[in-house]
C-alpha cells in the first residue's frame, strides 16, 4: 500500500506538507507529478508548487535526481519503506488545482500527491492531519477511521480514485438529502450571512433526482455517496467533475438568500453549473473517450469528441432545469437564445469544426486571446447545439429521441469507453438510420446548424434581433476606469477591421468628440455619417475612418419563442422534448 499524509503548515505562506511511505520500494524508484488534471485540458505544470522534496530509507538519507519536469529518481537499498516528504505552494483560487489560507483549504489530487510509478493500482492511503481549530474536511473519499471533523484516514482502490476526489477543508455550511437511494452531500464555503441552504439543497436535489432517473430509471446509481463542494467567492464562477464528487466555484451574490422567492439570472446559472457537472458523473467520468479509457498524467491526452462529452453535457444541464420545473419554459428559450447567438456571432465558427476544437483544447480553449473569435469556435456551445439538432432531428421524424441514444450508448458500452463510432452506432440503433452524413457535415464540417427549421418543426419561433453596438462595430470592448474604452477583440471582416482598428487600441475620440462609453458612439456621430476615430496605440495618435453599419445588417442575438400558429405534431413534439409529458 501506497500511504500519504497532508496537514496545512503555514497558513499565511499557502504551504501544504505531504509526506509520502513506499513499502518495498523498486531498486530504481521513480515518482512524478501529474501535469494535468482530467476536465481541464491544459497543460498546467502543478509541479511548479513543489518544493523542498527530500528522501529517506529507514535513517539514510537519499539523493533525489531529477529526471524531467515533472519526475524523479530514488536509487534505493534493500526492501525498507522509502519516505518521502516535500511542500506545496497552494494559493489558486480556481477548482483545478490547491488553495491554503486563514479561512480555508482545498486540494485536487492531481497537484499534491506524487505518483508512485509502477505502484499506480495498489490501493492508495491518505491521512489528513493538522487542521487548525474548528476546521472540518469534506470529500467523497471513502473514510477508514476519521474523528467528528473528519480528521484521520481514507483509502482509495488506486491512483486514479485517490486523484479523482477532491477535498475541502474549513469551517463549512452542509447537508444531506437522498437521491436515488443515495446520500448527497452538499458543501457551501463562504457564503454570505442569510444564505438559504434549505432552497438550495432543495433544489439540488430535484437535479439529482431528474438525472438519476433519466440514466437508471428506479435503479440505484454507480456510486455509494456524492459530494457538491461549492465554493463562494466574491466573483468567480466554474466547476471540475470527478467520479463521485464535484468542485465549484460561484459568486456569493448567485446564491438563493432566505425570505426571497425570486430567480435572479445568478440562480440560475448556479443551478445549470450543477446541472452540467453533476452529468458528467456519467458522461464523461463513466461514458468517456477510448482515449481516456487510462489516462496518461504526463502529457496532453488528445481526442475528438470533447463536443460530445462536453457539449451534450452543456445541452442536458439547462434542459433539465426546464423539465423539472426549476424554470419556466420562457427562460429555457431565453437562454437557449443566448447560445445560439453567441456561436452565430463567432467568426471562428466558419474555419474550425467541432471536432477539431476537441482536439485543439490543449493549445486553444483555455488559451484565449484577442484572435480567438476569429480563429476556434466553442466545442460547449456549439457541441451543445449540435446536440440539440440531433434531437430535433430525431424526434420530428418520429425515430426516437437524444435521450434514447445516450441510454443506447450506455448500455452498449456497459458505461466505459466509447468512440465517434459507437455514438454513430447507437444513433443508427435509436433510429433506423445512418447519421453518418449529419455527424460529417454538423461535427466535421463549419457549415451552421439547420437549427431555424427544426425549432420550427417543435413550434418553436425563430427571430433575429437588431445586433447591439459592438457587435455591429466588429469588436468586443472594454469600458475602463476614467472613462478609457478599450479594444480587446476585433472581429473578421466587421467594421472595426475594415477601419484598421487592433486590439489593444484605446478609443479616445469620435468625431473629435471625447469617448467615455462604447455606448456613447452613435450620440457623437450623424445617422449614417462616417466616423472620426481618434486612437491611441503604443503611445502614438491615430485617425481612422470607419462607418456604423446598420443593426439589421450584422447578426445580432436570436429571440426564441412559441410559434403563434403550430400544427398539433409540432406542439406534441415541443411538449416531449421539454418533459412535459
Amino acid at each position: 500500500m501506497i500511504s500519504y499524509r497532508i496537514e496545512p503548515l503555514d497558513l499565511h505562506a499557502h504551504l501544504f506538507r505531504v509526506s509520502v511511505r513506499i513499502t518495498e520500494p523498486a531498486a530504481e524508484q521513480r515518482v512524478s507529478l501529474p501535469v494535468w488534471i482530467p476536465g481541464s485540458y491544459l497543460v498546467r505544470e502543478f509541479q511548479r508548487h513543489l518544493q523542498r522534496l527530500s528522501a529517506r530509507q529507514g535513517s539514510r538519507a537519499l539523493n533525489v535526481e531529477q529526471l524531467d519536469k515533472a519526475s524523479w529518481l530514488l536509487r534505493c537499498q534493500g526492501r525498507a519503506a522509502l519516505e518521502l516528504s516535500y511542500e506545496v505552494y497552494a494559493f489558486d483560487t480556481s477548482v483545478r488545482a490547491a488553495f491554503l489560507d486563514a479561512t480555508r483549504g482545498f486540494f485536487n489530487g492531481t497537484g499534491v500527491f506524487l505518483r508512485v510509478e509502477g505502484r499506480e493500482q495498489e490501493p492508495q492511503r491518505l491521512e489528513i492531519r493538522g487542521l487548525p481549530r474548528g476546521w472540518k474536511v469534506a470529500t467523497a473519499l471513502p473514510a477508514v477511521q476519521v474523528d467528528a471533523r473528519g480528521q484521520g484516514a481514507y483509502e482509495a482502490a488506486d491512483y486514479d480514485e485517490l486523484v479523482d476526489q477532491p477535498v475541502e477543508l474549513g469551517d463549512f455550511w452542509r447537508a444531506e438529502f437522498r437521491a436515488g437511494g443515495v446520500v448527497h452531500e452538499l458543501v457551501v464555503a463562504g457564503a454570505l450571512p442569510g444564505f438559504d441552504g434549505e432552497r438550495l439543497l432543495k433544489d439540488t436535489r430535484r437535479i439529482c433526482e431528474a438525472q438519476i432517473a433519466f440514466w437508471h430509471g428506479r435503479k440505484r446509481p454507480p456510486f455509494k455517496r456524492y459530494v457538491f463542494l461549492l465554493n463562494a467567492a466574491e466573483d468567480n464562477y466554474g466547476g471540475l467533475e470527478h467520479r463521485a464528487s464535484t468542485a465549484l466555484i460561484c459568486s456569493r451574490r448567485d446564491l438563493p438568500r432566505e425570505g426571497d422567492s425570486g430567480q435572479s439570472d445568478g440562480y440560475v446559472t448556479l443551478l445549470g453549473l450543477i446541472s452540467h457537472e453533476y452529468f458528467h458523473t456519467w458522461n464523461v467520468k463513466r461514458l468517456r473517450p477510448v482515449e481516456f479509457a487510462r489516462y496518461d498524467y504526463t502529457q496532453e491526452n488528445y481526442t475528438r469528441l470533447l463536443w460530445f462529452f462536453e457539449g451534450f453535457t452543456s445541452y442536458y444541464d439547462d434542459l433539465f432545469l426546464v423539465r423539472t420545473g426549476l424554470i419556466d419554459e420562457a427562460r429555457y428559450m431565453k437562454l437557449l437564445g443566448k447560445t445560439i447567438g453567441g456561436v452565430l456571432a463567432t467568426p471562428g465558427r466558419q474555419l474550425q469544426s467541432v471536432a477539431q476544437a476537441s482536439y485543439d483544447a490543449w493549445i486553444r480553449y483555455y488559451r484565449q486571446d484577442e484572435n480567438s473569435v476569429n480563429s476556434t469556435v466553442s466545442y460547449y456551445t456549439k457541441g451543445s447545439l449540435v446536440a440539440l439538432a440531433l434531437d430535433l432531428q430525431l424526434r420530428s421524424e418520429g425515430r426516437g429521441s437524444l435521450d434514447e441514444v445516450m441510454l443506447e450508448l450506455w448500455r452498449r458500452s456497459s458505461g466505459g469507453p466509447v468512440s465517434e463510432a459507437d455514438i454513430s452506432a447507437a444513433l443508427e440503433q435509436v433510429s433506423g438510420r445512418s447519421y453518418e452524413d449529419e455527424l460529417a457535415r454538423w461535427v466535421h464540417g463549419t457549415a451552421d446548424l439547420p437549427l431555424p427549421a427544426l425549432l420550427q418543426a417543435a413550434a418553436i419561433a425563430w427571430k433575429d434581433q437588431p445586433a447591439p453596438l459592438a457587435q455591429r462595430l466588429g469588436l468586443r470592448s472594454a469600458d475602463g476606469a476614467g472613462g478609457v474604452v478599450q479594444v480587446k477583440a476585433v472581429v473578421r471582416g466587421g467594421a472595426a477591421e475594415q477601419a484598421g482598428l487592433a486590439a489593444g487600441d484605446e478609443l479616445l475620440a469620435v468625431n473629435d468628440w471625447r469617448l467615455r462609453k462604447l455606448e456613447d458612439l452613435p450620440l457623437l456621430a450623424a445617422p449614417g455619417g462616417p466616423l472620426e476615430l481618434l486612437v491611441a496605440r503604443d503611445q502614438r495618435l491615430l485617425r481612422l475612418r470607419a462607418r456604423l453599419p446598420d443593426a439589421e445588417s450584422v447578426q445580432g442575438p436570436v429571440m426564441l419563442g412559441p410559434a403563434a400558429q403550430a400544427a398539433p405534431e409540432a406542439l406534441a413534439l415541443r411538449e416531449a422534448w421539454l418533459g412535459r409529458r
